[in-house]
């Protein structure tokens, strides 16, 4: 288990950008996988983004891609998902998430996914 904590979230006005951070406690971040998922109220948390172990391969979901990017600074132990051009339905929760290197299953999924974050509330206003 890794402990992972997020900040970064806030209130922005539609169109405008923000960059969540979330830095894990752990010797080893380089071996982990890394992703941002998010949760409206109401809703079931959805799949955002994904980033392999050494920043190789990134995944976007469809309603992000082109706006959103996921990166990773291992000697820091913290993973980035810059937000720009941000729309009223980007408002939710947003978590980070990490499993090792080495796990199986979607990364689309949120239970192949061992540790959490407490998340970090964006609002997007219209």
């Amino acid at each position: 288990q890794v402990q992972l904590v997020e900040s970064g979230g806030g209130l922005v006005q539609a169109g405008g950008s923000l960059r969540l951070s979330c830095t894990a406690s752990v010797r080893t971040f380089s071996t982990y996988a890394m992703g941002w998922f998010r949760q409206a109220p109401g809703q079931e948390r959805e799949f955002v983004s994904f980033i392999n172990w050494n920043g190789g391969s990134t995944y976007y979901a469809d309603s992000v891609k082109g706006r959103f990017t996921i990166s990773r600074d291992n000697a820091k132990n913290t993973v980035y998902l810059q937000m720009n051009s941000l729309k009223p339905e980007d408002t939710a929760v947003y978590y980070c998430a990490g499993r090792n290197m080495l796990s199986y299953g979607s990364y689309r999924q949120p239970d192949t996914f061992g540790s959490w974050g407490q998340g970090t509330q964006v609002t997007v206003s219209s």
